[in-house]
């Protein structure tokens, strides 16, 4: 192909990426029938709006379908992906909404935390790391051992209760106290979502210290916490730290203890 021809070409494809991405403000490449053109415009929108959608459900109920098609339209406009992985294209809207784009005066003030929160769902159920086969032993003492936290886990908070959040509950203000969450993929690949209070939150970020520095068993875990919450009487946090730590096991979150090696 001719120098030429081949830039040509290019300026081509160029004015239709572009036309295709914002119909309203790049005009349509020369000699190409609009029919023709419309087909092209609606599937690239309608895919990348549904896939989105199913990816961010709750916040495409709340905010409207013209709201969302108007975000999902500026997305287009405004961003440029890094991935040619459709499952990949949710965590690079959710960066655009944290990042790129300019909040709209009826914006609810937990958009992009909900956004978040709908995400790691599918961050988790794509992740190519598995439970199944680590070296862990599964029926370990969760106490006298070192427990071993699952790495499809994440402990996430949020100033707003995203886990309620719904076209018919949108709270005017955040609560006092922060939403603590504990998401996970267990053994058989499904997700799961539980809310937690302060104690666990903290204990799950000690046993994930615990495998980033010097390990420490369930037992050291809880002394902590109880020397922190001003508990001159150990015990009965350490009782109670080991139904948490059996509970956690249950669920997948903690997958055993480690192996001396």
């Amino acid at each position: 192909m001719p120098v030429a021809d081949g830039e040509a070409l290019r300026r081509l494809q160029h004015a239709f990426a572009a036309h295709i991405r914002d119909p309203e403000g790049a005009p349509a490449p020369e000699g190409i029938e609009d029919r023709r053109l419309a087909i092209y415009r609606d599937l690239f929108f309608n895919n990348l709006r549904d896939l989105l959608g199913r990816s961010f459900p709750v916040t495409r109920k709340i905010l409207g379908e013209a709201a969302w098609q108007r975000m999902v339209r500026d997305w287009l406009i405004r961003h440029r992906a890094q991935t040619p992985l459709f499952l990949e294209l949710p965590q690079e809207f959710l960066g655009y909404l944290a990042e790129e784009r300019t909040p709209a005066p009826d914006d609810p003030p937990f958009l992009t935390e909900l956004a978040h929160y709908e995400w790691v769902e599918l961050a988790l159920a794509i992740d190519e790391r598995d439970i199944v086969s680590l070296d862990v032993d599964g029926d370990g003492d969760l106490l006298a051992g070192i427990p071993v936290l699952s790495p499809l886990a994440w402990s996430l908070a949020y100033e707003w209760p995203v886990h309620r959040l719904s076209p018919d509950y949108q709270p005017a203000e955040p609560p006092a106290e922060p939403t603590r969450l504990l998401v996970w993929r267990d053994r058989v690949d499904k997700v799961g979502f539980m809310e937690i209070n302060l104690v666990t939150a903290r204990l799950v970020e000690l046993l994930a210290a615990s495998e980033e520095a010097a390990p420490r068993t369930g037992r050291d875990c809880m002394l902590q916490i109880a020397a922190e919450l001003g508990q001159a009487e150990a015990e009965p946090i350490v009782a109670a730290g080991a139904e948490v730590l059996q509970d956690l096991r249950a669920r997948d979150i903690i997958v055993g203890t480690a192996i001396e090696r």
